[in-house]
């Protein structure tokens, strides 16, 4: 186990690699950096420790009625919480739909079948399928790069189940897949339409807030229409921990330091820390629950990485943004 010493030796060499990178990096955008690689990387484990014992959609609900009832105070304090309009609130209560309650939502009830570090690979094939729906609707342009790219992607895929075939015969597992994928369709949706109307963030914690609000309401609402029997005494202290740190760190905190990073990196730069995210989710996985990680694992996901990043380079993103 690490010393207290040798992780301050070890922040400190992240610190110093960042700044020979990043030479104009301040300490506020490396802890930024910090947060939202660790604590993304750390939600897809959170999430299987919480549906251990309480239901997918009651985690899901919960995580995101929690997160809203913490940005309130903080929009009322700051004298920001006000109605938003009818056409913003459509298009909050449409990213809201897709993004948290279809992505979101529907990978916490995929992990209910699926290991935390499959669920967590899978989600890195996200830019793929963003990719591929706006290539279909003209935003992207086919190059050899991107095939090359994809090839990578799906040879990645391959490799996962390259020993799992047998395993598609079982129900539950072919059924989580199933979710994982439309899930993974939710979040490009979701992805999409946000670029395609352009849509502003001027005030992006009262948006979250009415996203964060709806998802959990409806979230909430199927929890309690699809259970058929809910046993609340059966919670664990664990699972029901995990849940308030979903809230807490990987949908608020994650999000105040996204935005931040934002205004401060390039959006491709700042898209980078997703492989990041990958990464610590696996390994956490293994360490934490004992998840099996095999030598084709570990191909899978060096070349879904690899092809996602070809696929999302663009010329400049090691740059950084001028001020």
């Amino acid at each position: 186990m690490l010393k207290d010493k040798d992780l301050s030796v070890e922040f400190e060499f992240f610190e110093i690699s960042l700044l020979l990178n990043f030479p104009d990096l301040n300490s506020k955008t490396i802890i930024a950096i910090l947060i939202v690689a660790i604590v993304w990387g750390t939600t897809f484990l959170g999430i299987k420790i919480g549906v251990e014992t309480v239901p997918p959609w009651f985690v899901a609900g919960f995580r995101q009625f929690l997160a809203s009832l913490i940005l309130l105070p903080f929009l009322i304090f700051t004298k920001n919480l006000k109605w938003i309009g009818w056409k913003n609130f459509r298009i909050q209560l449409t990213l809201s739909s897709l993004l948290l309650i279809g992505a979101n939502g529907l990978t916490t009830v995929a992990e209910k079948n699926l290991t935390s570090s499959l669920a967590s690979l899978m989600s890195a094939l996200s830019p793929v399928f963003i990719f591929i729906g706006s290539m279909i609707i003209g935003m992207e342009k086919f190059t050899f790069r991107t095939l090359v790219g994809l090839l990578m992607g799906f040879s990645g895929i391959i490799f996962i189940f390259w020993d799992g075939l047998s395993e598609l015969s079982n129900p539950d597992y072919r059924n989580g897949l199933i979710v994982m994928i439309l899930a993974l369709l939710g979040w490009a949706i979701g992805t999409i339409y946000t670029k395609k109307l352009h849509v502003q963030n001027n005030n992006l914690f009262l948006n979250l807030f009415y996203q964060f609000a709806w998802a959990g309401i409806i979230q909430l609402i199927f929890a309690f229409s699809f259970s058929d029997k809910i046993d609340f005494e059966s919670w664990s202290v664990k699972s029901i921990s995990a849940i308030i740190y979903l809230a807490v760190f990987g949908s608020v905190l994650a999000f105040f330091a996204y935005n931040y990073l934002l205004k401060t990196l390039l959006p491709t730069q700042v898209s980078m820390l997703s492989y990041v995210n990958t990464i610590i989710s696996i390994f956490l996985s293994w360490l934490i629950l004992g998840e099996s990680i095999s030598e084709k694992f570990i191909i899978a996901t060096a070349l879904i990485i690899s092809g996602v990043f070809i696929i999302n380079y663009k010329p400049g993103m090691l740059k950084l943004r001028k001020k």
